[in-house]
């Protein structure tokens, strides 16, 4: 088993940590320990550490759900004292593996949420980053407040002390942090979402306000909520996978993960309690991501989301065969050159094509594996933030809603779980009631527009855009999606 006692034993060709992780003192805590998170953020954080001293910057990982998944998950980090191994492959197929040592921590919030609050309320935590996916922030899209008529907010609300959910474990260790004189940490969304800084922010003070007011100031004055943009493809590893990649790496990993050779992250330079040196890792530090931000979920996210709901239906499984289709890469080409470029503005020195260039490779590594339900999934959520911009700009200048309508009502038929080869799937949409899904599968092709999936333009919405939708997903189920695909 992959532990720190075989570091320096590795298998001929893995990489290991270039310092002794148990030396590290962690100064990081993060919710949510995904595959994300650990072929981004920690690889980041692993990177900056290979090329200075260690410092005190371990990380800290708290798993916030329970059940034999979480408990499996959480048994197998100890024993592997937080070590796991990433495979970076290109587009070419070539690979190079590395042990990953700066998880030095694993908790599960459920079984000692106690013992979560004793670290972050640890003074040499200066950091608390996040990955809860883009609809795990508890916003109300109509009124951008924070909801406090979450039932699991509300437990959390009537007993702060003894927290549940991301928000009260935060903002318990905050007023207790205050209350000691500890002083603040930085709150780091590392979400796919438009300003998630500020969502961050929006979050956690919205909480802290319906828990105690006066703390809610503080925090305000004195938590930075930096915004960032982050993007590496990260497939889910399955077993197979799994097997696949320890006997290419010779390692014996239960936690692998598999990565592109691709990634970036750029970040506002906001911490008020310290950060690591990332910039010698590749971060790249402005002073506004927002352009970062539009061009990648705008680009990159749409697409990816738009190419899996067409791939889906076509009876494709992964996204390297799906761009593969000539018809489906002639409309994503087509979607980003003539509906997202033409209404975006680049960063300075940023050349769109090269970047729309880009993401047609990305999509085309055939070693990623990814698949199309991976990417598909929570989809009411993902649309909100990787369409809006795009659809509520092309309603205001009138532009051409012909891709767009088809790309939505795609997203939409994907949503029956049946291809057109009469294959069956599970989209996965936690955020939805079964009824709201039993709208996409209903005979009236308009019946699923009342879906939260369209809150982000319902205010202008069209009946031209909704005669398009509704006139496309009648024509992918009568002529099927090739037939039906506009120019």
């Amino acid at each position: 088993m992959l532990n720190r006692a075989i570091l320096g034993n590795l298998p001929e060709g893995v990489r290991g940590p270039a310092y002794d992780p148990a030396t590290l003192t962690p100064g990081i805590v993060h919710f949510g320990v995904g595959n994300f998170f650990r072929a981004h953020e920690a690889w980041y954080v692993e990177r900056c550490l290979d090329r200075g001293k260690p410092g005190p910057w371990g990380i800290v990982g708290v798993g916030l759900t329970s059940g034999a998944r979480s408990e499996r998950k959480a048994e197998t980090f100890r024993a592997q004292d937080g070590l796991y191994s990433l495979t970076e492959v290109d587009a070419d197929g070539a690979r190079t593996v590395r042990v990953i040592g700066v998880l030095r921590e694993y908790l599960l919030a459920p079984a000692d949420p106690e013992a979560v609050l004793a670290r972050l309320c640890d003074p040499a935590i200066r950091i608390v980053s996040m990955t809860i996916t883009e609809g795990g922030y508890n916003i109300d899209e109509e009124t951008g407040e924070f909801r406090i008529d979450n039932p699991r907010v509300e437990a959390d609300l009537a007993n702060p002390q003894a927290p549940a959910t991301v928000f009260g474990f935060v903002v318990e260790a905050l007023r207790r942090r205050r209350a000691a004189g500890t002083g603040p940490f930085t709150v780091m969304s590392c979400d796919n979402l438009r300003h998630n800084g500020q969502v961050a922010r929006t979050a956690f003070v919205g909480y802290a306000r319906a828990c105690d007011p006066d703390l809610a100031q503080w925090i305000e004055a004195n938590v930075t909520f930096p915004c960032s943009m982050v993007d590496r493809i990260t497939p889910s590893v399955d077993a197979r996978m799994r097997d696949l990649l320890n006997r290419e790496s010779g390692l014996d990993d239960a936690l692998p993960v598999l990565a592109e050779d691709f990634s970036q992250w750029v970040l506002e330079d906001s911490f008020c309690a310290g950060r690591p040196p990332l910039e010698k890792a590749g971060v790249e530090f402005v002073s506004d991501v927002t352009g970062y931000e539009q061009v990648k979920v705008r680009m990159l996210n749409a697409a990816h989301v738009t190419l899996g709901a067409l791939g889906l239906l076509l009876g494709y499984r992964y996204v390297h065969d799906a761009i593969a289709d000539a018809d489906l890469h002639r409309f994503i080409n087509a979607y980003l050159q003539k509906d997202v470029m033409t209404q975006i503005h680049a960063p300075q020195g940023l050349d769109l094509d090269a970047y729309r260039r880009k993401v047609i490779s990305r999509f085309s590594n055939r070693a990623v594996a990814d698949t199309l339900l991976r990417i598909c999934s929570d989809g009411a959520s993902k649309s909100q933030v990787f369409w809006t911009d795009t659809v509520r700009r092309s309603l205001q200048s009138g532009h051409d809603l012909s891709r767009i309508a088809f790309g939505l009502a795609a997203y939409l038929e994907m949503l029956r779980g049946i291809d057109e080869k009469g294959e069956t799937y599970t989209p996965l949409e936690p955020t939805l009631t079964e009824g709201q899904v039993a709208l996409a599968r209903d005979t009236d092709p308009a019946a699923a527009l009342a879906l939260p999936a369209f809150d982000g333009w319902r205010d202008l919405q069209t009946p031209e855009l909704t005669q398009a939708i509704v006139a496309a997903r009648r024509a992918i189920r009568e002529h099927g999606v090739r037939a039906s695909l506009p120019d």
